[in-house]
């Protein structure tokens, strides 16, 4: 192993009874001794069996271990935030170590960047009853939600590795794992807890009304305002798999739409949606999900088709509430190219984009931005046309992959809110 200068003295202080004094046998590492400082730079052995680049979030002791002895919670850089996990130093590659990067350039650097992501968060979301929060309270948010609190949860016969921080009452604080029932989602520390609530919970489905059923797939809504606690423990199971979305105390102005599975034992949750009962911008959904266990199966494409039959019945156009997480925004531009381009090529004649928005209720804007995407619009004599080249359409219906499965309006009984009760 290749020998390296010791650190220039105060360049790093250990914390205290952390043994930096240097001595004989001491692990020393590029830029200072072990442990790894909060922001240290370096490579991984991620589950892949390879090295991957990493920055040290956060770091905490190991119970009975000496006085250099930590785990660290790290971001792999070349991923999404929801891998980010606790590892041991053995995983850590320490020659790969970086220290000569300017703390203060760094920093700068982030605190623009953060700034700038957190100016479009901002922009692009709209939060009910709140003021809009400014850039450093964001970034102490941030900072707050960087390690994920609750490791795994057991939702009926699954047991989920969770993907995000997500703001649990102070009493779960100390609990890595968190037991739910899958049917009212209240949740609990300890198994033998959920078995005992399991004994005397007497529901089998979703809290609310059934209005789809088709085959053994089962559409619910859930009225927040009626259903105050199952609202507000969906949100908190929710977040954990949502980086980019607020949470929403006040579940009273919403509507939550639950997708389940039917058997025999009841009916299992596979993902929601959930939509403001009055939106101003015309937002047709909130927030949506695909449980772990249940995605790559079509139900995120399920779930953006129902929201806008929804629209249909409603006679309006809708919109997703902004911003879209990267896998929303991934399915999101799979339907509405599905969509419109299935119109396009049964659609001899010319069609404008108010026609397709009506007959779609997807919002003319998003229309226009699909099909500028697809290079399937021109702009000409002030005007925009739809250019629909039969091959090009075909490549790009090949591209955005197979439907999902299809919504039998047919079985579909609903009443819009503004016209119950």
């Amino acid at each position: 192993m290749a020998t390296r200068p010791a650190a220039a003295e105060g360049e790093l202080k250990p914390e205290s009874g952390g043994g930096g004094g240097g001595g004989v046998g001491e692990k020393k590492r590029k830029g200072g001794a072990l442990p790894l400082e909060v922001g240290t730079r370096v490579n991984c052995r991620w589950r892949d069996g390879k090295d991957h680049p990493v920055k040290v979030i956060e770091r905490r002791r190991m119970q009975g271990g000496g006085p250099n002895d930590y785990e660290y919670y790290v971001h792999y850089t070349e991923f999404n935030r929801r891998l980010d996990e606790w590892v041991k130093l053995e995983q850590l590659d320490l020659d790969s170590v970086e220290t000569d990067v300017d703390e203060k350039v760094e920093d700068k650097a982030t605190s623009l960047k953060m700034t700038r992501h957190q100016k479009r968060k901002i922009d692009e979301s709209h939060v009910e009853g709140h003021e809009e929060l400014d850039a450093a309270s964001l970034r102490e948010h941030e900072e707050f939600t960087k390690v994920k609190n609750i490791a795994t949860i057991e939702l009926g016969r699954y047991e989920i590795e969770t993907w995000y921080f997500s703001p649990f009452p102070p009493e779960y604080n100390d609990t890595m794992k968190l037991y739910f029932c899958e049917f009212c989602l209240n949740f609990m520390k300890r198994k033998e807890q959920l078995q005992r609530h399991m004994r005397k919970c007497d529901l089998k489905h979703p809290p609310g009304d059934e209005i789809y059923r088709s085959g053994t797939l089962s559409m619910f809504e859930v009225d927040g305002k009626k259903n105050k606690v199952y609202g507000q423990n969906l949100c908190y199971l929710a977040k954990l798999f949502l980086d980019h979305k607020t949470l929403y105390y006040d579940v009273d102005l919403f509507l939550f739409y639950i997708l389940c599975e039917c058997d025999d034992r009841g009916c299992h949750m596979v993902g929601y949606f959930s939509k403001e009962k009055h939106s101003e911008e015309a937002y047709n959904l909130a927030c949506i999900l695909t449980l772990p266990p249940y995605q790559r199966k079509g139900y995120g494409k399920f779930l953006i088709a129902f929201s806008y039959e929804l629209s249909k019945k409603e006679g309006k156009v809708g919109t997703p509430e902004r911003p879209l997480s990267d896998l929303g925004l991934l399915s999101y531009k799979g339907y509405w190219t599905r969509v419109l381009l299935d119109i396009l090529k049964k659609h001899k004649s010319n069609i404008s984009i108010k026609e397709l928005s009506d007959m779609t209720a997807i919002k003319a804007e998003d229309i226009l931005n699909t099909l500028q995407n697809l290079d399937l619009i021109q702009y000409r004599k002030g005007q925009h046309a739809i250019c629909a080249d039969p091959k090009l359409m075909e490549r790009h219906l090949k591209a955005a992959g197979r439907g999902g499965l299809e919504v039998d309006v047919s079985k579909l009984i609903w009443t819009p809110y503004k016209e119950q009760g």
